[in-house]
Parts: structure tokens; C-alpha cells; sequence
């Protein structure tokens, strides 16, 4: 691990070690390899292929190993990579498919659009980056018109590490993004962060806990009944309104001395707005204005 910094002689920057841990024993499998694993036999004794995200696929390619590892377990695994072009994307698929692929792992960008995936209805994710963009899109492979198999889409990493706190960030914007869409969720990757605004938080109990439809009235009714509990904690007696509408008969005596009751909800009138003093200014009259005459 290198750090950088600027020479106050040259001006220039220069790196410097800050730590150079020891390399992983490549012989070694670790836990999340072996969930990987475990998923995967899992899926495919239920008779689903499975397609895996994997963003490093350069200098330390993450494709390779995992490749390594499932075919040790037995299953056929693929890789597509930048070397076919995305016009022929699709037909390597069909090929691979008929040579038996049970397996695929890609960068989930060389899928994210153009391809529909129904053969792969098992998704997971063993890296996601950091591209709400690409991992939405990546993400709706399989969920396409035709496909009659139930769609699972996982998302895989270590428990208090940057890992997780990738996948809560992604949660953030996807949260946004679909906010802005008008689409409200509390499953799946989206539900990792709670912490909406009150606007968004609304909006999302309406949708998700049968909120949508319900009639004004009773949630005035129940607006009323929390003014009248918050009154009553403060030494304030409250009218409780009758729902029937006035009779046409009533003296108009009693429904302004009603209103004039300091009892009345002119006390709640008066408690939450303060009592402002109009200024007028004064009429100008037509004697008042000065007059020239030559």
C-alpha cells in the first residue's frame, strides 16, 4: 500500500510505503468462497443456472479464481470478458449453453444492457461496485418478458467491512433512484439504510402498508383526536366536534356564542398562531394633496 506525498525541496510528489501486507494463500478458500459455492450447488440442484458479478477483472482477476474454485466443485463455469464484442455477446451465450454451461461470471457492465438472461434465473452478485446505474441494470437480466422461473438476485460480503458498507451505499442511491421515480420498497438490497427523510418515509408507508385509498375524513378524525390528546396534556379542555353536519334550524345565537367561547377552537386557534397587530396606513383624501396653480 503506497502513499503520496509532496517534497517541500522539489515541489514534486513523491510515493512512499505506508504497508505491505502479505499476500492471500491462493490455496486457501475462504468464507466467502465457500457461501459462493454453497448457493451455487444449491441453485443448481433446483435446476437454475446461475450468472455472477465480479468487478475485478484486471490486474488481480477475480473471475479466474472463481472459475478455478467452482470447476474443483465439479460444475461448468464460463467467463465472458471484453474480448467478445457486444454484438456477439448474445450468440456466446447460446453457444456456451449448448456445451453445457452450467456457470457464468462477467463483469456485470458487459451485461448491463442488450441481453436478456432468461437461461441464468439466479443472480449473484459477488462484487457490486459502485455504479447504481450498471447494478440496477445488471441486476434485471433474467427479471424479463418470458421468463416463467422465480428470480433470485443475492448480494454477497463480509459482515463489518468496506464490503458491507459498499452494499449500504448502493442502498442509499438506490433508495434516491427509485424515489425519483416514484416507486417505494422495503425489501431486497434497499432496505439496508432506514434513514429517510419524512417525506420519503411517508410516502413509503402509503405504498408498502396499504396506506393508498384510505379516506380523508377518517385521517381528520384522527388529526382531530391527537390535538385533543396533546390539549387535554396541557391543561386545556378541547370541544369534541359531533361528525353530524349543524341542524338548518339552530339559533345563530348559540353557534357565535359557540365560537366566541374561549373554549372552543378558537383556544386552539390562538395557541398555535400568535396574535398579530395590522397596521393600516392612513387614507389619503383629495383636500389633503398640495395644488400649484400659475
Amino acid at each position: 500500500m503506497f502513499g503520496y506525498a509532496t517534497n517541500p525541496d522539489t515541489g514534486e510528489r513523491e510515493r512512499f510505503v505506508i504497508s505491505d501486507p502479505p499476500d492471500l494463500d491462493e490455496d486457501v478458500l475462504y468464507s466467502k468462497e465457500r457461501r459462493l459455492v454453497e448457493e451455487v450447488r444449491a441453485e443448481l440442484g433446483q435446476g437454475h443456472r446461475c450468472q455472477i458479478y465480479a468487478v475485478y477483472t484486471q490486474k488481480r482477476d477475480v473471475t479466474q479464481r472463481l472459475k478455478g474454485i467452482l470447476n474443483r466443485e465439479g460444475i461448468r463455469v464460463e467467463v465472458l470478458t471484453t474480448a467478445i464484442p457486444p454484438e456477439a455477446r448474445e450468440a456466446w451465450y447460446e453457444r456456451q449453453l449448448k456445451a453445457g454451461m452450467q456457470v457464468c461470471i462477467a463483469h456485470p457492465r458487459l451485461v448491463a444492457t442488450g441481453l436478456d438472461l432468461l437461461q441464468f434465473p439466479t443472480i449473484l452478485f459477488y462484487e457490486s461496485g459502485y455504479s447504481i446505474y450498471v447494478l440496477r441494470q445488471a441486476s434485471r437480466r433474467s427479471w424479463r418478458i418470458g421468463q416463467k422461473q422465480p428470480v433470485r438476485v443475492r448480494y454477497m460480503a463480509y459482515a463489518g467491512t468496506m464490503q458491507e458498507n459498499c452494499l449500504r451505499l448502493m442502498g442509499k442511491k438506490l433508495l434516491v433512484s427509485l424515489a425519483m421515480e416514484g416507486k417505494f420498497a422495503n425489501h431486497g438490497l434497499q432496505a439496508l439504510d432506514d434513514d429517510d427523510d419524512m417525506l420519503t418515509a411517508m410516502a413509503r408507508e402509503l405504498v408498502t402498508q396499504k396506506g393508498v385509498g384510505e379516506k380523508a375524513d377518517a385521517c381528520w378524525r384522527e388529526v382531530q383526536r391527537e390535538h385533543t390528546r396533546l390539549l387535554e396534556a396541557q391543561g386545556i379542555p378541547a370541544v369534541v366536534q359531533s361528525d353530524d353536519p349543524m341542524p338548518p334550524d339552530e339559533s345563530t345565537e348559540e353557534a357565535a356564542g359557540t365560537s366566541q367561547s374561549p373554549q372552543g377552537t378558537g383556544a386552539l386557534v390562538e395557541l398555535v398562531l400568535p396574535r398579530t397587530r395590522v397596521v393600516r396606513k392612513p387614507r389619503y383624501e383629495c383636500d389633503d394633496q398640495l395644488s400649484l396653480s400659475f
